[in-house]
Parts: C-alpha cells; structure tokens; sequence
C-alpha cells in the first residue's frame, strides 16, 4: 500500500512539475528517487538508478539515437533549404490560410501511417505548420496539438493496417492483424479527425475573437532561412524538389521495409551479430536509409542557393539532443516505477476491473497503465504480457472476436499516454520550443478527449453488433 501511494505521489508530482517547466532530465531521476524513498527502499536507490534507470535510458539512446539525429537534420535542412517555405506557401495559394490547421493533421498523417516514426515527422513537419501559422496569424501555441492530432492518434491506434508499433503488439497475443476490426476502425478514426479539428478551430476562432495572432516567440528568426526569405533567395524552389524529400521519406522507408529487406539474404548478419534478430531490425535500418537519402537528396538539390550550410547541419545536429534525452530520461522513470512493488499491486488492480466484460475491463488497464508508464505501448506490452491468455479466454466466453479486442486495446493505450510526463509530448513540445503551459492543455483535448469518445463508441457499437 505505501508503495503504491509512492508511485502515486512521485507521478503526481512529476506531472505538475512538468506542467510548470521544470525539465524533465532532472525531474525524472528524482521523482523516481522520490518513490523509491517513500517505498521504504531509498538503501538500494543508486543500485536502481545505476542498473534501472540509466540502463533503460542508455538502451533507449542507442536505439533511437540515430532516427532523433537524422531526424533533426531533416527538419532543419527542410526548413533551410526552403522546401518548407515553398510547400507552405503552395498550400496557401491553393487552399487559403483559413486551411492550415487541417492541412499540417492531414501531412502528419500521411506520415506516420506512412510507417514514418512520429519523432520524424515532428522535426521534418515542424518548419512547415511554423510559416503556414505564422501566414494565417494562428497562435503558435496550437502547433504542438495539430501534430499531435494528425501523428498520435487516429493514425497510430485506429487506422486498419497501421504500421504503428501499437498496432502490432496485440497481434501474437490474439492471432490478429493491422487490419483487425477495420470498420470499428474507420468509424473510431473519422472521430479523433473531426473531434480534434472541431477543438483546433474554435480555439483558433476564440483567439481571433480576443485579438490574438501567432505572437513574436524566440525562434522566429532562428533559422537561416529567415535570411534566405527575406533576400528572395527560397522562394524560386521548385515544388517538386520542395516535395520530394517528403516522398523519399516514405518511399524509401516502405521499399526497403517490404522488398528490399524481406528478400536479403540476412544469414551473414546473423553469423556476424548472433544476438541481432533482424526481422525486428529492419525497419529502424530502413528508416535510417531513408533519412539518410532525403538529408544527401536536400542537400544536392539546393547545391549553391545554401546560405550557409555548415550552420545549418550544426544546428540540426545539435537539435537532437534534448528531445532525445528528455524522452529517454522519461523511459528511464517508467523502468524504475515498473520495478517497484506497489507497481504489480495497481497493474494487478486495473487488470481486474469489470472482471465480466472484458473489453471494459481492458480499456481500463490499457488507460492506466499507459498513463502511469506515460507510453501507450509500454502499457499494452505490460497488459497484455501478463493478461493476454486471460484476456483471449474470456472474450471467447463472452463471445467477443479477438479482432475487436485487439483494437480496443490499442485504442484504450492511446488514450491517457499523452499526461504531461509522457516522453514523446516532451519531445513534441521541446522541437515547437513551447511550455506544457503554453500549449498541453490543446494536446490533452486533442490527444485525450476525442479519443476517449472514439473508444467509448467503439466498445459500445462492438459490444451490439461485434467486430466489423
């Protein structure tokens, strides 16, 4: 009991500290500390820290170092380069300012189910939603939660066959696959889309009514590409070379995901590397590939319009470092809370609530466990690892396909991750150079709000006419 309150508490207390601005790189170690110490187990902490907290923390970098740096510089040669400038300027000309917010959901969303990890397309969608609000005069404090719309939500849980990893997971607990319970799916999707858009445009409406525009923020003439703009110098890129990056991305990602790879003879691989299992590689190599040739793609294509090219991949470079430490340091707090033992008492607890209608009851473990882990596939693994038979047994009782379990479940992960601790929201908010104050509450509306409907209808319509 006294661990569990721990947990309670530390998370709490980590939630609002972030709220306040306080970072995360700190706040994360010593929130753990915090519950371990109120765990009554403070004598073995640095052992934790040591071997916990810093082993899921190293893990995590050296897993996702390379997607936050080629990501980064990505984003900023998109923005340097002009590609950025063009593609918001030709979507203005074509769709009017009053569009953007749509417009930067629908980009994010091509990405990501795209199979483009969300961590990229923040960096690469960043430059462009910047100078389309900054054109239609919307509050820059909106940017975060359009991209969060449009990258963790309808794409990443609802849309049959997307390649999110949250979308996988259930797969070897239910027999299932990407395209489970496809109709539920649309339905639950077309309800994230329009809930968010309706909550994005009367935002932007009520700060019109009260005179607010996009504001003057430290950035904005933090990029060489000001400079370049105001010389005229962007502004003659073709569209083409502006889009193609961006099609490269997903491209490329796809080719070496679903031909390339599958059809490699990995056998030299294995021999070299016994402990690689390369049928979980290949699409982090694949993505890698395919930021790599977008980057070299920017970089030849705009060969004697760069300003200054030197400062333009040192700032992206350099860009990476704090989205990635913040969310490894956030990995880093859920290990530590995930070891304690207060910890199996609350996943116990939730994964017992409405014992006889199992897909409440597993909406609300996927909830709370993905609120406290403050990642949604971190919560499905630890639900479905320890009642995933369990869960499989009772559906089939009560004469529930496995189909409507499956996205159920990984519909209900996607709905408390996103609480201020939650790494990639960090993450989001540390590539916009916004506060949890200036812009989480539209992300909690967008991320939260309109999902948790989308589930609730999902469940229900499942529950009356089952899995379609």
């Amino acid at each position: 009991m006294i661990s569990t309150l721990a947990i309670v508490v530390s998370l709490l207390l980590l939630m609002y500290l972030a709220y306040r601005g306080v970072t995360v790189l700190l706040l994360a170690p010593l929130m753990a500390a915090l519950a371990v110490l109120l765990s009554g187990e403070i004598s073995i902490y640095l052992p934790i820290y040591t071997d916990t907290f810093m082993k899921a923390l190293g893990n995590y970098v050296i897993q996702f170092l390379p997607i936050f740096l080629l990501g980064a510089l990505f984003g900023q040669l998109m923005a340097d380069s002009g590609a950025a400038h063009t593609i918001s300027r030709w979507i203005v000309a074509k769709l009017g300012d009053k569009h953007a917010i749509i417009t930067v959901v629908l980009a994010c969303a091509i990405l990501t189910y795209g199979g483009v990890s969300l961590f990229v397309v923040a960096f690469a969608i960043y430059p462009i939603a910047k100078d389309l609000f900054q054109t239609a005069d919307i509050p820059k404090r909106l940017i975060p939660a359009t991209i969060a719309l449009g990258s963790f939500t309808f794409t990443m849980t609802a849309l049959p066959g997307t390649p999110a990893i949250q979308n996988a997971i259930p797969i070897p607990y239910y027999g299932t696959n990407v395209f489970a319970a496809p109709g539920l799916g649309l339905i639950a999707a077309a309800i994230m889309l329009l809930g968010g858009l309706w909550w994005l445009n009367s935002r932007t409406a009520s700060a019109r009514l009260a005179g607010e525009g996009y504001g003057k923020h430290d950035d904005d003439t933090d990029t060489t590409a000001t400079e370049e703009v105001d010389s005229g110098a962007l502004s003659h890129m073709p569209l083409f070379l502006a889009v193609l990056p961006l099609i490269l991305v997903i491209s490329v990602n796809a080719l070496f995901t679903y031909v390339v790879f599958p059809r490699t003879d990995m056998s030299l691989i294995t021999e070299r590397f016994p402990h690689i299992a390369p049928a979980k590689m290949i699409g982090l190599w694949a993505l890698i590939i395919a930021l790599v040739t977008a980057c070299s793609t920017l970089v030849i294509s705009r060969l004697g319009h760069w300003n200054n090219l030197r400062t333009t991949i040192n700032k992206g470079v350099f860009g990476f470092m704090l989205p990635l430490f913040n969310t490894a340091s956030e990995v880093g707090y859920g290990a530590v809370i995930a070891g304690l033992a207060g910890f199996a008492i609350i996943r116990d607890a939730v994964l017992n609530v409405a014992p006889g209608n199992p897909l409440v009851s597993e909406a609300v473990a996927m909830n709370v466990l993905a609120g406290i882990t403050g990642s949604s596939s971190g919560g499905l693994s630890i639900a479905l690892q320890t009642l995933g038979s369990d869960y499989l047994r009772m559906a089939h009782e009560a004469g529930i396909s496995p189909e409507l379990m499956h996205r159920v479940a990984v519909m209900a992960a996607g709905g408390f991750d996103t609480l201020p601790h939650c790494g990639a929201i960090i993450t989001l908010l540390s590539i916009c150079k916004l506060s949890h104050r200036q812009s989480y509450l539209n992300i909690a509306a967008v991320t939260m709000m309109a999902p948790m409907v989308a589930l609730i209808s999902v469940i229900t319509l499942g529950t009356i006419f089952g899995s379609f």
